[in-house]
């Protein structure tokens, strides 16, 4: 049988081509969009989907905001700064349309929410707010910043959750109802999404259920 696989050097591409490689591979990938405070107090608002949670002992998330230039952090880099507080808004398909306009590259003295008319809401734990429209919110604190070469990640402590009440099967057992939060995801690179609607669940086996269904085979 033919192997047909490819196999590329990443040694040997440039930035743009391991881009268009992992971006593609790497799906769905959660959408961190981040709000800060500017250092005019004003909220900065920006999508990044180079995110994922990385913990729960403590609650850790990981985003990577990128440079604008060799070393020349991007707004959201620049604000969260030294064990500084940002948010973590998640994105629901509703407001898939406002969160991809976020990502314009606005100057640094337009404060995103107010140009596209996002409202904000007051966090609990921290002093940024969050996105109103958003189904949940991680109120986060950043941990450590990590750069390997043209790569910057933010690791942050979550502080907080905020969720809306019609999200949760019972607060009391802290069950979320995840499918209702109707979250979306980056396919690929540019504009590619895709939605968390048609999910499934595999139930997973403990060693000895997995033994007694393989000797019912």
């Amino acid at each position: 049988m033919t192997d047909s696989r490819l196999t590329f050097d990443f040694s040997v591409l440039s930035a743009a081509e391991r881009y268009k490689l992992v971006t593609g591979v790497v799906v769905p990938r959660p959408i961190a969009w981040v709000s800060t405070l500017n250092p005019d107090g004003s909220v900065n608002l920006a999508p990044y989907s180079f995110f994922g949670l990385m913990g729960s002992d403590p609650a850790v998330v990981a985003f990577s905001p990128g440079d604008r230039a060799a070393g020349v952090p991007k707004d959201t880099a620049r604000n969260i700064g030294a064990g500084g507080e940002f948010v973590v808004n998640l994105v629901s398909y509703g407001a898939a349309q406002v969160m991809n306009l976020s990502a314009t590259d606005f100057p640094p003295d337009h404060a995103e929410p107010e140009h596209l008319g996002i409202a904000l809401s007051a966090s609990s734990r921290v002093k940024v707010p969050r996105v109103s429209l958003s189904p949940a919110s991680l109120e986060c604190r950043e941990f450590q910043t990590v750069t390997l070469g043209h790569t910057r990640i933010v690791l942050g402590e979550v502080l907080a959750l905020s969720i809306a009440a019609e999200h949760m099967q019972d607060a009391e057992k802290h069950y979320v109802d995840t499918p209702s939060l109707d979250l979306i995801g980056r396919m690929g690179g540019r504009g590619g999404y895709a939605t968390t609607r048609d999910a499934f669940e595999i139930p997973r086996l403990t060693y000895q259920q997995w033994l007694a269904e393989r000797d019912d085979i």
